[in-house]
């Protein structure tokens, strides 16, 4: 019986750290896109090509966090899942919505 519990609290953190592996690799990557867009507009760049940087580090993030989110909210009840669709659509109006004007 032992074997049963510790085999799956095994395997539990084994894709917790993946994941927690995955996530700090994906915020060096958005930090990096951060950096090299500053270095860009402190250079004089166009400001289209800072902002399409910066762009697409928020949008990684987002992916990722939303994808943590929907693990969460997944097994619970509907009120969870109403919320995180909530949420996850104010966002990314959030993010169009300037985009546009």
């Amino acid at each position: 019986m032992a074997n049963k519990s510790s085999s799956k609290s095994t395997k539990r953190n084994s894709s917790v750290w993946s994941l927690n592996k995955v996530s700090m690799w994906i915020l060096v990557a958005a930090a990096l896109l951060y950096a090299i867009s500053m270095v860009l507009h402190l250079v004089g760049v166009n400001a289209t090509i800072v902002t399409a940087l910066q762009n697409v580090a928020m949008a990684v993030m987002v992916v990722i966090v939303s994808i943590l989110a929907w693990r969460y909210v997944r097994n619970k009840e509907a009120v969870w899942k109403v919320l995180y669709i909530l949420c996850l659509l104010l966002v990314i109006v959030g993010i169009i919505v300037p985009l546009c004007v």
